[in-house]
């Protein structure tokens, strides 16, 4: 007892100790009971998140080993540095490197700082050193972390690549803690991927290296030492076909980098990536079988998929889900986002080959859309705004972000364009070469709430089965693309009877075109209000509010306008001019009026339509439902006439004519220009 007074004493510094004469003798059984207790349940019942690193490798003339527990993948963040590191991530600046065109996906971030002391070496036997400790810890706040997004989520939405590769580096790192890994890139072949697939190959230094100085052993030296490395890699490329890059799996950095550069293009513009993912997981689903005797696989697999399409064979997905789950292959898409509620984007193409024209030009790409079915109108605005004008969805393409979901990995959408802090409309002038032009993005943190519901196409069908408004939403948004008064003829000069009548009747047959159809689409969607009522889910209610308010505010403004267009051939008269200096009016001006028709239904509709749409506004703020809301609310729902002046044409005078006197070529116009070509399919 007096031993243990002193160990106490020392230990503490303080003279009063637990195991003083005064002290119960029984608080003192107590306490050593609830140790023995304790030690006894961590040997028996390990805690679910206590991970073990037990790797053996061997090097003459050393003897000493250690075994130290792992910090788990789940290590905690203060709030005030997630804070700072999502500042500094989203008021981050795009600039592209000087002399070099902006890729769709740009790489970069800065290296991680190395890891110093060497591990322990045993022979036939490696432990993790205490370098471990503090190389996990420390990855979980890594500088260049963009997103810190969580694994079996729907991703992440990054302004480049170097966010991504640094956390499949994280991921990679925590895979090792669980065993031996091969990680397997699968490459798209498309020609919109040819810069990035070099500046990838770039990112490997990266990758590579801070596994190596994560383990603090080299590659080669566990070779040397007869023990088989704990990290291998392959490579594949995809296209109509997938083949590989490599003859067998690797880890040296230089045959991976010059494998990556031998990429081929495919021509036929056919992306199957969910054959490719099959195919690769086909190959090595022996690996991650259990061996009976160690009770672990081989190695643990993960793909990461690197694609700026949406695939080709997306019949194929349950498949592909169902081979990566029952093989525990976590699949990870370095991709881009997909537009919202469209299955394609325009995308700034430059030639690739510099013996060709490289003025950029515009090409359609499948990037889309973020649902399995369309649940957005298309309807364009009547003053002439295109609703196909691609708007970020805050998510990838469904099939392929639902494979990494499902499986355990993460879907990057990564544009060079996304800055959620910076509201203004993305210029076709801003978007680098081969990215989408989507002309706004919209903030991660509150997209989050309007996630998709990533489930097998029949999973999905059984939830809009289970609402009217789910059902309704869905069948008006695959109506065929319903006309509407985009660019309705507003001036019509009546200094020509005939020819005023015969304008008014062909703006009448436009309007009365488009009319029947703006009202069966409001009928379909009006099955639904019922349900809609009912309805929780938060991407449901904004695209159902949407839907209907903006299909009837077109087909009010359809009605409205043919009404007015029948008033002008009859019941039109100009007001007579105010003085004998002013001219008499001979022009009837259409002009948009909050105005809608005689009728008590119409205002009735017209005021449900703007309830609808300030709902929207009110309760989805910062989202693309808002943003269309707001947009149908800037445009009044009726019309008015008004009138107005119009002098006649000036006479030309003899010889006189409209053409320009041509300018002068300056001497580099003179040259031969480079030639063109088709635009292969993307």
């Amino acid at each position: 007892m007096n031993s243990l007074r002193r160990w106490w004493q020392i230990r503490t510094g303080k003279y009063e100790t637990p195991f003083d004469p005064d002290v119960p003798f029984w608080s003192v059984s107590l306490i050593a009971h609830l140790v023995v207790l304790l030690l006894l349940a961590k040997i028996v019942l390990p805690g679910t998140d206590d991970v073990f690193l037990e790797i053996a490798i061997a090097e003459e003339n050393e003897t000493d080993t250690e075994l130290i527990e792992v910090v788990p993948e789940d290590a905690e963040v203060s709030e005030a540095e997630a804070e700072d590191l999502s500042d500094e991530v989203l008021d981050e600046p795009f600039e592209a490197p000087a002399g070099e065109q902006t890729p769709a996906m740009e790489l970069l971030a800065d290296q991680n700082e190395a890891f110093a002391e060497e591990a322990d070496l045993k022979k036939g036997e490696f432990f993790a050193s205490d370098a471990l400790v503090n190389a996990v810890s420390e990855s979980e706040a890594l500088p260049n972390l963009e997103v810190v997004a969580i694994r079996g989520s729907a991703g992440a939405a990054l302004k480049s690549t170097g966010g991504a590769i640094d956390r499949i580096a994280e991921e990679i790192r925590t895979r090792m803690l669980e065993g031996d890994l091969m990680v397997v890139w699968v490459f798209d072949q498309s020609a919109s991927l040819t810069a990035q697939r070099a500046r990838i190959a770039d990112q490997f230094n990266r990758v590579y290296k801070q596994i190596e100085s994560f383990q603090k052993i080299p590659f080669k030296k566990l070779e040397a030492s007869g023990v088989k490395s704990p990290l291998l890699t392959d490579l594949f490329q995809f296209g109509e076909k997938c083949s590989p890059l490599l003859n067998k799996p690797t880890y040296e950095l230089k045959t991976l980098k010059r494998a990556v550069a031998k990429v081929e293009r495919d021509e036929s513009g056919i992306e199957n990536v969910m054959s490719a993912v099959i195919q690769v997981a086909s190959k090595y689903r022996s690996m991650t079988a259990v061996d009976r005797k160690t009770g672990r696989p081989e190695r643990n697999v993960m793909i990461i998929v690197v694609s700026d399409e949406a695939g080709d064979d997306l019949q194929r997905t349950d498949e592909a889900v169902q081979v990566c789950l029952k093989n525990s292959m976590s699949i990870y898409t370095v991709g881009v986002p997909a537009p919202f509620g469209r299955p394609e984007t325009i995308v700034k193409w430059v030639d690739p080959d510099p013996e060709y024209d490289q003025s950029p030009r515009r090409a359609r790409v499948s990037q889309g859309p973020e649902t399995p079915r369309p649940e957005r109108l298309t309807l364009d605005f009547v003053n002439g705004d295109n609703d196909l004008e691609q708007i970020d969805s805050g998510f990838g393409p469904f099939f392929l972000t639902r494979l990494c979901y499902e499986t355990g990995g993460l879907y990057f959408a990564v544009h060079p364009n996304r800055n959620p802090g910076n509201r203004r409309r993305i210029r076709w002038s801003d978007v680098g070469d081969y990215a989408a032009k989507l002309t706004y993005f919209f903030d991660p943190e509150i997209m989050r709430r309007y996630q998709p519901s990533y489930v097998s196409i029949e999973s999905y069908n059984n939830q809009l089965s289970s609402s009217q408004a789910r059902q309704a939403l869905v069948r008006a948004a695959e109506f065929s693309q319903t006309g509407t008064l985009e660019q309705p003829r507003l001036f019509f000069p009546r200094t020509d009877e005939a020819r005023f009548v015969r304008q008014v009747s062909e703006a009448q047959k436009d309007a009365a075109f488009v009319a029947p159809e703006l009202k069966r689409l409001v009928s379909i969607l009006e099955t639904g209000e019922r349900d809609r009522r009912e309805e929780k889910v938060a991407r449901w209610q904004a695209g159902f509010d949407l839907a209907l308010g903006r299909a009837l505010a077109a087909k009010l403004r359809a009605e409205s306008y043919n009404q007015l267009l029948a008033l002008a051939k009859t019941k039109l008269k100009f007001d007579p001019p105010v003085n004998d200096k002013t001219p008499q009016n001979n022009t009837w001006v259409l002009s948009p009026s909050d105005e809608v028709g005689t009728g008590s239904r119409a205002k009735q509709a017209a005021a449900k339509a703007r309830e609808l749409l300030e709902r929207v506004v009110d309760e989805h703020p910062g989202t693309p439902w808002s943003l269309l809301a707001q947009r149908e609310l800037k445009i009044p729902i009726g019309w008015k006439w008004t009138q107005v002046y119009t002098a006649p044409p000036k006479p030309r005078k003899p010889g006189e004519n409209n053409n320009d006197p041509r300018p002068e070529r300056r001497p580099e116009e003179n040259r031969d220009p480079k030639r063109s070509r088709n635009i292969p399919r993307l």
